[in-house]
């Protein structure tokens, strides 16, 4: 418990940040797609709502969840994106939990074409339920998210699944997959299926000028779905540093090899390719560099002879890590704050893709206590 508010102070503090912008990532074109989605939304058949498997409730629709992000629908089927970069045990949890509400869902990794047609023939499956079994019917989704949950990479996949099992043939219409979030500012239409007929409306990402409770902002930040360029890269990464010091992963990866020759961790660290291709020390994805990196936080934390249930404390070991870091990163800036604005980034792109391990940040348990009360 004293770990854990420690850590608070740190989302705090983030928090706090978030809540200065006074909703700056709500642009006139979330506005405008907000009020298009709206209109739409009792036109279609079936809401497909894209979700963060790392943070579920927290990355929920708020347009659609203007009581609850658990609240039954039998229009709506909702799908937990990037769980590739999630905890595993913990999205299981999130599925059966989500079920239990009565909320059909499905954990899905949009990288992956099997898991996207899991996705499509579970849209297929609802779409006939829908329309009571007839297989000539047309039916449409509506495809929906705060940004940066990946939308447009899941339309493009089934797109592509849809066309390939489809009589006609022709150019595929892409949509555009962008990093940053709040790219896509049009809906457009994908046909998806056939037998029955099925066109997926694509949407811009819309997230909500106010959240609902002080830990959302932070979280949201961290997974990407607020912009960094809005606020301080470093503040970003400590709350990152607070989270890894307070799991236990990082106390696995003491017993890395830098080398990766010999270690039996060098098999976890997922690669970019399974082609070789060169070592460039400026490139932070590099294995040996991630290797460096996991090191570089088991041996300080290992090594820390504080209470991480202090705030002071912790503050002073992510100041440590900032330090190691720089050399794993093999960072040679000039000033303090350059290094430290380098290794943000550098951590931060690390751990949205998964090469520091899987991590779910909102629990089943901490959801489920605030149902029950």
């Amino acid at each position: 418990m004293a770990r854990a508010a420690a850590a608070e102070a740190f989302s705090q503090r983030l928090g706090a940040a978030v809540r200065g912008l006074s909703g700056a990532w709500y642009s006139r074109h979330m506005a405008a797609a907000d009020r298009a989605i709206r209109a739409r939304l009792p036109l279609v058949d079936l809401v497909l709502e894209v979700r963060d498997a790392r943070v579920p409730p927290t990355s929920a629709f708020e347009l659609l969840h203007r009581r609850s992000p658990w609240e039954p629908d039998v229009r709506r089927l909702v799908a937990l994106n990037k769980a590739d970069l999630a905890d595993p045990s913990e999205t299981e949890k999130w599925v059966a939990f989500m079920k239990q509400r009565g909320c059909s869902c499905i954990a899905v990794n949009s990288h992956s074409r099997e898991s996207i047609n899991e996705l499509l023939n579970a849209v297929r499956g609802r779409i006939r339920e829908i329309k009571l079994g007839v297989s000539d019917c047309t039916g449409t989704v509506l495809l929906v998210g705060i940004p940066n949950v990946g939308k447009s990479a899941i339309i493009n996949t089934m797109h592509q699944i849809g066309r390939i099992g489809a009589a006609e043939k022709g150019k595929l219409k892409h949509a555009i997959v962008s990093s940053h979030p709040g790219e896509t500012r049009d809906i457009s239409g994908y046909k998806v299926a056939s037998h029955p007929n099925i066109y997926v409306l694509d949407t811009p990402g819309v997230l909500s000028p106010i959240f609902a409770n002080d830990e959302s902002g932070p979280r949201l930040v961290l997974t990407g779905a607020i912009k960094d360029s809005l606020l301080e890269g470093y503040e970003i990464a400590q709350f990152l540093l607070t989270v890894f010091n307070l799991r236990t992963e990082c106390s696995e990866w003491e017993n890395l090899n830098l080398d990766g020759d010999k270690s039996s961790f060098a098999d976890a660290i997922p690669t970019r390719s399974c082609h070789t291709k060169r070592q460039y020390s400026s490139d932070h994805t590099q294995d040996f560099i991630v290797r460096a990196v996991r090191q570089a936080l088991s041996e300080t934390i290992a090594s820390f002879q504080g209470d991480l249930g202090n705030e002071n404390d912790l503050r002073r070991l992510v100041e440590i890590q900032f330090t190691h870091l720089q050399k794993a990163f093999r960072i040679s800036a000039e000033t303090i704050e350059d290094r430290n604005k380098l290794v943000a980034v550098k951590l931060l792109n690390l751990y949205r893709t998964g090469r520091l391990g899987h991590y779910t940040l909102d629990h089943v348990t901490d959801v489920r206590q605030e149902v029950a009360a």
